[in-house]
């Protein structure tokens, strides 16, 4: 709706009740309903599914439109993502954020730092969906608030033009609502409590879950080893429950993500139950490491399966679980992918050991031979060394087309002392272009970084401790942050206002008119980043 529409209809509901309802001004509400466009997660779970969809449209036209997001663990980390995403490039367009589960065991659980092993507390990520989006919501009535004080501003000058572009870009305001690629880990226990979470999930806004194929209580962080998978049919129980939890809360066209984690994982807790030759249960089961056995030297308590008329007893290990046999990860991806993408799934997540583009490609060409549209979501991940395997890349295929490295040590690229050469300017490059080359070559929708903040976070303390406790002092934090805040434009130089000050005031001055005590007078010390 427009702004004049928006005040017409702030009027018309007030009409009925002016005769009691004294000082209720419509131009007042007008502002707050457009401050306050999301009332629901519903409605943000509804209004960012169809901008995904959108975009995974977009992308099967062409590959050049894949998505992007970057990991947030607090809400005023992601409200400055977006803030920023819309200062540098004027839209949000094809920008997500990502809940990575790591992060809320890391930094949000009540029981202190935990390793991405699903023990913090489940309800703690829908907590976070829904403090990311009020945060994001914050900063929508922040800029409104900006945009109508300068339209009073220019009211106030006589100034119609400017009164009128103002008008219009609030008419055509972006919001800083994005969708959320929000991590369920393994679902948190059977396929009813991954129902009941994911719908904690929706209610708070997720529009896309992500859910992946490891055992619940064995979960490991897709980096680390010891990875047990489960049978195809337990995950897609989930992802039923998954897609029932959307359609029960009336979003339709909501998101799952499918996640295998079998390329790195060796080892199974269930032998699958079959019914017949060749059924998926049977296709999970023909990958187990077995051994043949002769029926005279079964002992006791051996675990057997038939396979092709031949009697054989997977290999298992003290923990009982069962071990793969090796070699057969990318086979076993491929397969949980299919048949993911023919049971209820949009999109999938393979992850991988290691960020190569022919590798992934390779898989996604033989999922494609069944499911053409097949598209995935990729964690470019910070447990990657990105540049040691990048330089490494180059080096191995410099050496294949017979290129002289002898100045080369394989071993020790990541080294200094090979910044400045012609290899790690190689690297670079590829680096630089690997999720556009990735969207193209690879069949990758949405590129994300899992845990990019908790390391920035990291970094910029460490600097800022260095020089604040050091011989810089107080110097440290004005050279190195409040100087570059300021000199870069960056919004929370003005945390008052960043906090919602402003919007407190406009609030009291409808609320009090003339009485109202605010807090950005010409005492405000916040006024000395003006200049």
């Amino acid at each position: 709706m427009t702004y004049q529409s928006t005040i017409a209809e702030a009027a018309k509901a007030i009409a009925p009740f002016q005769k009691t309802w004294d000082g209720i001004e419509p131009e007042s509400v007008a502002r707050m309903r457009l401050q306050n466009r999301f009332h629901t997660g519903l409605d943000i779970a509804k209004y960012t599914a169809k901008i995904m969809r959108a975009d995974m449209a977009a992308y099967d036209i062409d590959p050049a439109n894949y998505t992007q997001s970057l990991g947030c663990w607090h809400g005023f980390i992601g409200q400055q993502k977006l803030i920023s995403i819309k200062k540098h490039f004027g839209t949000t367009k094809g920008r997500y954020l990502y809940l990575s589960g790591w992060m809320v065991a890391a930094l949000r659980s009540e029981f202190g730092p935990l390793p991405d092993q699903s023990m913090h507390e489940k309800t703690s990520v829908p907590a976070l969906i829904e403090e990311l989006y009020t945060f994001l919501k914050q900063a929508d009535a922040r800029e409104l608030g900006m945009m109508f004080r300068d339209l009073d501003k220019a009211r106030e000058a006589g100034n119609d033009v400017e009164a009128a572009r103002i008008q219009h870009a609030i008419d055509n305001y972006e919001t800083h609502v994005v969708p959320i690629v929000a991590d369920i880990d393994a679902g948190f226990g059977n396929a009813e409590a991954t129902y009941l979470l994911a719908k904690k999930f929706i209610e708070a806004g997720a529009c896309c879950i992500q859910i992946e194929n490891q055992v619940s209580d064995e979960k490991q962080c897709g980096h680390q080893d010891g990875k047990v998978t489960v049978p195809h049919e337990d995950f897609l129980a989930k992802i039923r429950a998954v897609r029932y939890a959307f359609m029960e809360l009336g979003v339709d066209d909501g998101v799952i993500v499918a996640r295998t984690d079998s390329l790195g994982a060796g080892l199974t807790k269930q032998i699958a139950f079959t019914r017949e030759p060749g059924d998926i249960a049977d296709q999970y089961n023909s990958f187990l490491d077995c051994d043949e056995v002769d029926p005279a030297t079964i002992g006791h308590g051996d675990v057997l399966i038939t396979r092709d008329g031949k009697l054989m007893k997977p290999k298992r290990l003290p923990s009982n679980l069962f071990q793969f046999r090796p070699g057969t990860g990318e086979d076993r991806c491929v397969l949980d992918c299919i048949t993911s993408l023919q049971n209820g799934a949009d999109l999938l997540w393979i992850e991988t050991e290691k960020p190569h583009i022919g590798q992934i490609g390779g898989m996604v060409n033989r999922i494609r031979e069944v499911i053409p549209n097949a598209k995935l979501v990729y964690n470019n991940s910070p447990s990657f060394n990105w540049t040691l395997n990048f330089r490494q890349q180059v080096f191995d295929l410099w050496t294949e087309a017979g290129k002289d490295l002898s100045a080369y040590d394989r071993a020790k690229l990541m080294s200094v002392d090979y910044d400045g050469t012609e290899l790690a300017a190689e690297a670079d490059e590829r680096i630089r272009t690997f999720q556009r080359d990735a969207a193209a070559q690879a069949g990758i929708f949405h590129h994300l970084i899992t845990l990019p903040t908790y390391h920035t976070a990291a970094l910029s303390t460490d600097n800022l401790a260095k020089e604040y406790f050091g011989e810089q002092g107080m110097l440290g934090y004005v050279k190195g942050v409040q100087r570059q805040e300021i000199r870069q434009g960056i919004a929370c130089v003005k945390h008052q206002n960043m906090s919602g000050s402003d919007i407190g005031d406009d609030h009291k001055e409808y609320f009090a008119g003339e009485a109202a005590l605010k807090a950005g007078g010409a005492a405000n010390t916040m006024n000395q980043f003006a200049a």
